[in-house]
């Protein structure tokens, strides 16, 4: 069993909430594999959903359930927050945790703003040239910013305006800003901190916290950290191991399983399409139970559906990947398979590894890839070219941003 492994398994009532905190930071310095899989997926896969007109996004989780790989993002930065920032929180305390989170979340809000700059930038010069028959910058709503620069700059810098396709690095820095108070709450009690989660979350779903996202309207962001920090928590705490691992147990397996299955019908666009040829009167009643449960699958607030099928899933990932991820090695031997198996894995580890750099990455390149769609036309080939494409700089980031955080400069020569 690995470090990782014990320290999400080991009974928790020996120890009081400093001792855990301590004990859990130490053992999390060895990565989880199955954190950085699950992680490179979800890379992959924002890149997919974010590159327009691409058919692979038909395909992707948000088409077949009521989460997508938006959930995994968040709960996977929850689990490696715990393991980045819980090691300087046990050992050097509150404060020196507080100022290593405030770092962080100084280096996310200029890389949000760096992709905003960066896209709006390459969106305006493509419509400047005059060459194309769409209009970049009306695509990402960016119209409002270029005809009132100077207002919309301030609310850019300040927070207040906030553009959907640039909503979830901010939705983020927020929730890195209350992990400080959540562990001080933890270490008062661990049920003061439960009860803040879940007291923010359910005042985000009644709409008494949300933060507006443009000031001449009343819309709020797109992704409300309010209502999303209980995902990312809920990482937060099984990697600190303020919550035990669930019970390796059959029953739960198909618990989950029937939930996920069963709830296709009322979340999955793409079965409600075969269900209208195949079965009509069932598609129709499916279509409006949908929309009766609008409140419970919304996606801004993060509703308690969402929260519940993403649960299902991670349970039957964790599941499938086995004790310490082991069902994620290659297989014994030296075949072919096996090495290829032992370079993809490898490939999708080290992008989940380096996911700010990777995201901040596929935010940019899924609008060039979207370019790219528009001038060759979208076909088959075209369509598996820049997908690949796509694919391989996002692993060329990915091995770019370790070399340069390795320092190699500062190594000894010989």
């Amino acid at each position: 069993m690995s470090l990782a492994e014990t320290a999400l398994t080991a009974p928790l009532r020996a120890e009081s909430p400093s001792q855990l905190a301590a004990r859990a930071a130490t053992e999390a310095r060895m990565r989880d594999p199955r954190l950085d899989f699950f992680r490179g997926i979800a890379m992959f896969i924002i890149l997919v959903s974010h590159t327009p007109g691409n058919w692979l996004t038909a395909w992707i989780p948000a088409r077949f359930g009521f989460s997508d790989a938006t959930e995994i993002f968040v709960f996977c930065s929850g689990m490696a927050s715990a393991i980045a920032f819980g090691a300087v929180f046990a050992r050097r305390g509150l404060w020196m945790g507080t100022a290593r989170v405030a770092f962080r979340c100084w280096q996310v809000y200029w890389a949000h703003i760096g992709l905003f700059f960066a896209v709006a930038a390459t969106v305006a010069a493509l419509d400047a040239t005059g060459a194309f028959e769409r209009i970049y910058v009306g695509e990402l709503n960016l119209v409002p910013f270029f005809e009132d620069t100077a207002a919309n700059l301030v609310g850019l810098m300040t927070l207040t305006y906030v553009p959907n396709y640039f909503d979830i690095l901010p939705m983020y820095l927020v929730i890195l800003a209350m992990m400080p108070v959540m562990v001080a709450l933890y270490r008062l009690s661990p049920w003061a901190a439960l009860a803040a989660v879940v007291g923010i979350w359910v005042a985000a779903q009644v709409d008494l916290l949300a933060l507006s996202a443009e000031p001449w309207s009343d819309r709020e962001w797109f992704f409300n950290p309010f209502g999303w920090q209980l995902v990312f928590f809920t990482g937060f705490a099984f990697m600190a191991r303020w919550l035990p691992a669930p019970p390796r147990a059959r029953w739960l397996v198909w618990v989950a399983l029937a939930f996920v299955v069963l709830t296709t019908p009322v979340s999955s666009p793409r079965v409600l399409e075969v269900m209208k040829v195949v079965w009509p009167a069932s598609a129709e009643w499916s279509m409006a139970f949908y929309a009766d449960i609008r409140e419970f699958r919304e996606k801004t607030d993060f509703g308690i559906l969402r929260y519940v099928h993403f649960l299902a899933l991670a349970y039957l990932a964790w599941m499938a990947a086995g004790e310490g991820g082991h069902r994620l090695r290659p297989p014994e031997g030296d075949g072919a398979i096996a090495r290829a198996w032992e370079a993809l894995l490898a490939v999708i580890m080290k992008v989940g590894q380096q996911s700010l750099a990777v995201f901040i990455a596929s935010m940019y390149l899924a609008r060039i890839l979207g370019l790219a769609l528009d001038i060759a036309g979208r076909n088959h080939l075209t369509m598996l070219v820049v997908n690949l494409a796509g694919f391989c700089v996002l692993a060329a980031v990915a091995y770019g941003a370790g070399w340069f955080k390795s320092q190699p400069w500062r190594r000894t020569k010989g």
